[in-house]
């Protein structure tokens, strides 16, 4: 490949990656103030974890549409308006003055995160060449787990310096950076792009209902998105309530288990930087996902059960994070294989949206374990989500046999 489609691809790569980390990184700006917000309002974890759940609802809902629109419209547009109001959301975070307020901002960031995974991926998808693409769906997951690992240091830094207002407004200007940013860089992003064109990028019919019923609800896409649904359940459930959990069962300080949190996350990024080489180099990405899923549902079991000598808590929560992050690269290189051409935004938009699913289901139910029973219940539940997606990977590689997905529609 030459030099300059070489340089064209990191661009893109890092351009999008930018994108994804501000993405997570707002995922988490509640989250670590959950203990500061609970003490300040008088709420229960439940009426905390209703903030997240809410959040990913919105976002679970709307990135199926904005799959289609993705198709529709072109991906850089979308991917500029969802950013512009999640920030704008984030930013209003830091200026309310009582608890509920809190809650109609949240679906108005959900709906912004909507846009992420569909015009993200359609893009790499597109515009990145075919030889580097494990890499470049490596880059965007890590940048997302950059994102993560960025957030409560930078939220609890900032707040411990000033308030938690300033923190979650200084964030969400941040973000309008970002956007500004992509309005003066972003033009490797265009729909119109000459150099490399795609059906993925282009705006056209994305065909009749029925078309496209029997293009989304086939059994190999709805077992993807069963498997995206529990990975979603088992890492919202160690992001939203992995600090109060591991102060509770461990009798931590704030700091050192929002450390223990970060220690998770950025075993994370280490994984995803190796997944994203070995994605490139095997076909047996079903492996590699089975793999990390499994070792990380038995450190976690392990957590809940209680580690007896607790300076192997951290090392035991870096493993875990590495090997869930090591799966990243291959699960997007599984859902590329079922994926037919110019039908990117719609499946990656509906398989994702599993994500947002169980990302809404999660924090809820989580946040009235630890305001009724005891914080290992919680760590059992995510070893558990973890083993359930391992066992959905399985499934996932048998229906690629027996239901290849219909190819989409395109009219001239």
């Amino acid at each position: 490949m030459s030099a300059v489609s070489l340089a064209r691809d990191v661009k893109v790569m890092g351009l999008v990656g930018l994108a994804h980390a501000c993405s997570h990184y707002f995922h988490l700006v509640l989250p670590p103030l959950f203990p500061i917000l609970k003490n300040e309002f008088g709420v229960s974890y439940a009426a905390l974890g209703a903030l997240p759940s809410l959040f990913f609802a919105a976002s679970g809902v709307m990135q199926i549409v904005s799959g289609f629109l993705v198709d529709r419209f072109g991906a850089r547009r979308l991917l500029l308006l969802g950013l512009t109001l999640l920030s704008l959301s984030v930013l209003g975070f830091g200026l309310v003055s009582e608890f509920w307020m809190l809650y109609p901002l949240a679906a108005l960031a959900g709906v912004g995160n909507s846009v992420f995974h569909p015009a993200d991926l359609a893009i790499l998808t597109a515009k990145v060449s075919p030889s580097r693409l494990g890499r470049a769906y490596a880059s965007h997951a890590l940048a997302g787990n950059l994102g993560w690992a960025a957030a409560p240091i930078c939220i609890i830094g900032i707040s411990q310096l000033t308030n938690w207002h300033t923190a979650l407004v200084v964030s969400g200007l941040a973000g309008l950076v970002v956007v500004t940013l992509f309005l003066l860089l972003g033009h490797d992003l265009s729909d119109r792009d000459p150099v490399k064109s795609s059906a993925a990028l282009t705006t056209a019919p994305v065909g009749t209902v029925q078309e496209n019923i029997r293009l989304i609800f086939n059994a190999t896409i709805i077992s993807c998105l069963l498997y995206f649904t529990f990975l979603a359940m088992a890492l919202i459930g160690v992001q939203t309530f992995g600090v109060p959990g591991l102060m509770q069962l461990y009798d931590l300080p704030l700091s050192t288990a929002t450390t223990g949190l970060a220690a998770f996350l950025v075993g994370s990024v280490v994984g995803v930087i190796s997944g994203g080489f070995a994605a490139d180099r095997t076909d047996r990405h079903d492996l590699i996902a089975m793999l990390g899923m499994g070792l990380a549902a038995g450190a976690f079991l392990w957590i809940g059960v209680g580690i007896t000598a607790t300076n192997l808590l951290f090392p035991c929560l870096i493993v875990a994070g590495f090997v869930a992050g090591m799966t990243t690269p291959s699960r997007d290189m599984m859902v590329r294989k079922v994926t037919p051409p110019g039908a990117s935004g719609r499946i990656f938009g509906f398989v994702y949206s599993g994500l947002d699913i169980g990302s809404a289901l999660m924090p809820l139910s989580l946040g009235i374990v630890l305001d009724y029973a005891e914080a290992d219940l919680m760590f059992y539940a995510i070893a558990l989500m973890f083993a359930c997606t391992a066992l959905t990977i399985r499934f996932v590689k048998a229906q690629m046999g027996h239901n290849p997905v219909p190819r989409a529609t395109s009219r001239a």
